[in-house]
């Protein structure tokens, strides 16, 4: 039996949650899906510059898990930017949480 997800938190949705190459129509793209938390884990990484533990222990959740949704949005990301494709972002299991 799998262990049920744990809920994280995020302080925000996104205001933009389509991304596509610029001159490509939308219908020739392939779409690469990235979900709120993994979101969330790249902006508080990467663009705020958070320590691993301390973004963790913001999204509610433990560094591993956070590291895990680091590694997949990247390769997510990676694969989009390489491969010409669309990124949207939807879904997840997650709160909202006030700052």
């Amino acid at each position: 039996m799998v262990r049920p997800r744990k809920c994280r938190f995020v302080f925000a949705e996104p205001d933009v949650t389509y991304f596509k190459p610029r001159g490509v129509p939308l219908r020739e793209l392939d779409e690469v899906e990235l979900s709120v938390e993994e979101f969330e884990a790249i902006r508080l990484k990467d663009l705020e510059g958070k320590e691993q533990t301390k973004a963790a222990k913001t999204m509610g959740i433990s560094q591993p898990t956070l590291n895990r949704l680091l590694n997949s949005a990247r390769k997510k990301i990676a694969e989009a930017l390489v491969g010409g494709k669309a990124i949207k972002i939807k879904g997840g299991v997650y709160s909202l949480k006030k700052r």
